[in-house]
């Protein structure tokens, strides 16, 4: 976000609001300058980043009338290109502008993991992984995101993640569905983006319905990488692969640690390792400024 881009917002959206700029400078920022967004009654925050300061912004705001209006500022941008917004961030402006004044907002439901609120999704074992490898070059990330995304999951795949022993076991409501490697739950898709082309897990997720578990309850090559070329394409083969279980709308589930602690991650921000892990589905708690959404 270099000065002269925020300089171009600033004079786009402040010739017909009131607007004040804040800059993030750490951490966990963004969720603290929403927060007293809302609680000082603005109509809205715009957040002009990537999905991680996004993802902070959300959880300030979730349960409040302030609305959330993404701007397109980082490497992939998934919860923006999901909602129709361009991935450019003049154009993405310009739409933002007008979205306000038509008051397209629209009320949608997030999932929460461990009360963390998210977007779009939540992995569980071997993609939380991979995000900790890329979060070690956060340098690489910003200038070849994807390919060095490609990269590290090929590394991590290879060289060190346990592909032997499950992870965790998976129980939905009160009901013990399985143990697993690798686990994707869904509030939205795509599950993200591989350049313009978006991955596709499920479709069985939306901001109209609960969430979306895919569990992968085998993870070697013939498994994950017939599921990477049909997220590419369609997403088709995973629905009918027998490794991989896929279930809808669902309220609640819970990832429970086998013999050590698993890795997690929410919106493409790591968040640690955990022995368990409660996830659930929170209706009705975030307004957004989405066009076409009046």
């Amino acid at each position: 976000m270099t000065p002269r881009r925020r300089v171009r917002i600033q004079h786009a959206l402040g010739e017909t609001h009131r607007l004040e700029v804040a800059e993030t400078v750490r951490r966990g920022h963004a969720t603290r300058l929403a927060r007293n967004a809302a609680k000082e009654g603005f109509d809205a925050v715009v957040v002009a980043a990537g999905d991680g300061t996004l993802n902070e912004a959300a959880n300030g705001l979730a349960g409040t009338e302030t609305a959330l209006a993404p701007l397109p500022g980082g490497s992939t941008n998934v919860f923006a290109r999901t909602l129709g917004i361009p991935n450019s961030l003049r154009r993405a402006t310009e739409q933002l502008v007008a979205s306000l004044a038509g008051r397209s907002f629209r009320r949608v439901g997030l999932g929460a993991g461990n009360n963390r609120h998210f977007l779009f999704h939540l992995g569980a074992g071997f993609d939380a992984e991979v995000i900790e490898q890329m979060e070690r070059h956060r340098w690489l990330k910003r200038r070849l995101a994807h390919p060095a995304f490609a990269v590290s999951a090929l590394t991590t795949f290879y060289r060190g993640y346990d592909r032997t022993h499950p992870t965790d076991r998976v129980e939905v409501g009160t009901e013990t569905v399985g143990d697993g490697y690798f686990a994707v739950v869904s509030n939205t898709a795509p599950y993200a983006f591989f350049g313009i082309r978006p991955l596709t897990v499920t479709h069985a997720a939306g901001l109209d319905r609960k969430l979306a578990l895919t569990l992968f309850r085998r993870l070697d090559a013939g498994v994950l990488l017939p599921a990477a070329l049909s997220a590419m394409l369609a997403g088709s083969r995973l629905e009918r692969e027998d490794d991989i279980l896929q279930l809808a709308d669902v309220d609640t589930l819970a990832f429970d640690a086998h013999a050590s602690p698993f890795p997690w991650q929410v919106d493409g921000d790591y968040l640690g390792e955990v022995e368990r892990l409660e996830v659930r589905y929170d209706p009705d708690c975030l307004t957004l400024v989405a066009p076409g959404s009046a």
